[in-house]
This record gives structure tokens, sequence and C-alpha cells, in this order.
């Protein structure tokens, strides 16, 4: 699969600052060859399929423990992606973020050794923890399956939070980036969600979209990051207490997809707000 790798990205996953061995396999098996093709595709897609324009890179730490947290739109995790390939693509040194996957992917032979070797674990709080605990950089979607499942015209709202993060982010004593990603909803624009479907094939649900298919459109879309949020606290605090916390991440969520809405509504216009911040 060699013929797959970008030259750029293979470059780019050497840089990334995490200890390989010298068979390219890192103390959680993530493998570089793996990473190659892995990101040699998303690249592709990020740069001219679905033309990122990434805003606010910057404001992930360049390294340490940090946990990148935003909103989840669009039947298919292709936001997920786009942001991974931020993180590689855009930062210098390049980073590797990790975020949790579904569990149903890991039931899958070929889906579950892909997804670990190139850095997505199963979404379980001790992997999450260990992740930040050895200083790696994480990424959550707090609306979970609830997010992907929003239909076209909720695609740029926002719906119930988890709280589980906001507890890890103050047990670990990691900074949250809060992030708005934008067209996620376009790219698939889910009509309805087939259960039954979804039952056959062991996940959520499956999307039908107007083409029915959820096929991903070549929509451009945009990341905004933020600055970083830091809670105090021990993740032991009341419910209450927890719930400002996570009302706190979700406003400035919801804060960067206004921006990112009005930004798209004059896209010829400077980013004189975003520049300001």
């Amino acid at each position: 699969m060699r013929w797959l790798v970008d030259e750029d990205v293979q470059s780019r996953v050497r840089r990334i600052e995490l200890p390989f061995n010298k068979y390219g396999i890192d103390p959680y098996g993530i493998s570089q060859s793996h990473l190659d093709v892995f990101f040699s595709t998303l690249g592709w897609l990020y740069k001219h399929y679905f033309r990122v324009r990434t805003y606010g890179a910057d404001r992930v730490p360049a390294r340490g423990r940090a946990m990148l947290v935003g909103n989840h739109s669009g039947g298919v995790a292709v936001d997920g992606a786009m942001v991974l390939a931020s993180m590689l693509l855009e930062k210098e040194p390049p980073r590797l973020a990790q975020g949790m996957a579904e569990k149903f992917l890991n039931r899958l032979p070929v889906s579950s050794q892909w997804t670990n070797r190139v850095g997505q674990f199963t979404g379980l709080p001790e992997h999450a923890s260990r992740l930040l605990e050895d200083e790696r950089l994480l990424m959550v979607f707090p609306e979970g399956a609830r997010g992907t499942a929003k239909l076209y015209p909720e695609r740029n709202s926002l719906v119930r939070f988890g709280t589980g993060f906001v507890r890890l982010a103050l047990e670990t004593k990691t900074p949250i980036i809060p992030f708005a990603f934008i067209g996620g909803g376009e790219v698939i624009p889910t009509v309805h969600n087939s259960l039954t479907l979804g039952r056959l094939i062991g996940a959520p649900y499956v999307p039908i979209t107007p083409y029915l298919l959820p096929l991903p459109r070549p929509v451009p879309c945009e990341i905004y990051y933020g600055e970083p949020l830091v809670f105090e606290g021990t993740g032991k605090e009341d419910d209450e207490e927890i719930g400002a916390m996570v009302a706190r991440v979700k406003t400035e969520i919801g804060r960067l997809i206004e921006l990112g809405l009005e930004r798209r509504d004059r896209r010829d216009s400077p980013m004189t707000e975003w520049e300001q911040q």
C-alpha cells in the first residue's frame, strides 16, 4: 500500500513526538506505516475533497496533555476524521489526536485492527485517562451518537452533553480546547436514522440521506479552535458543579459555531472578529 502514501504526510508522521521504537511502533501499538496510509487518505480529503479551512490551531498546545472537545453532526464521523487531519497537517510539530472509537467498530476484524493501529481506541474511561496521563492529545465529542444522529435541520445545534469529559479533565489536570466543526451536516445531510439497518450491522443506526446512501458530498468545511479552558477541581465535585463546567464548555462551542456560520455567510470578508480574539 506504499503507493498510497503521500511523502509530505509521511515526513510529518515521522515528526510526531511519540515514543516509536525502531520498528515504528509505539507502546500503544500505534504504527507509523499505518499512520502513513491513514493520513495520506485523510490529507487528500482534507485538502481537496472537503477543502477544510482551519482557524486557531495554534491554540492547541504543541506538547503535553490536552482535550479537544467539539460538536458532532453528519451521520458519519467525517468531523472527527478532519479534526485528526488538522492536527497532523496544521500543527508544528505535528500532533496525533486520539479519539474514542464506537464500540461496534472494534467488533469488525479489519476495522478493529486499523482503528487501534492509528491510535483510535474503544471509548472506555480507563483508556482515555491513560492517554492523558501519558501526555497525549485526546479528541472528545460529548454529544456522542446523539450528535451524529442529528437530522439536517438540526445540524448546527447542540444536543445534550455527557459530563464524563469534564470529570476526566479535572482528574487529570487537562486543559480543554473547545472547537466547532462547520459543514458536517451538509456533507451527509441526514433526513432519517434507520435503527433497523443499524441493528443488522451492529451499529447504533444507519443515516438515510435524500439520495439514500450516506455518501459524503464534497462540501467545504471549517474548523474553529477556541482558547483553552482550565477548570479547578478533583473530578469528585457534585453534579451541579460539574454541570456548570459542562455548560461553560457547551456555551463556548456554541459561540464558535455561531462565529463560523457568520463567517460562512460572508466568506469573502476579512476575519476581523476571529483575529481580535
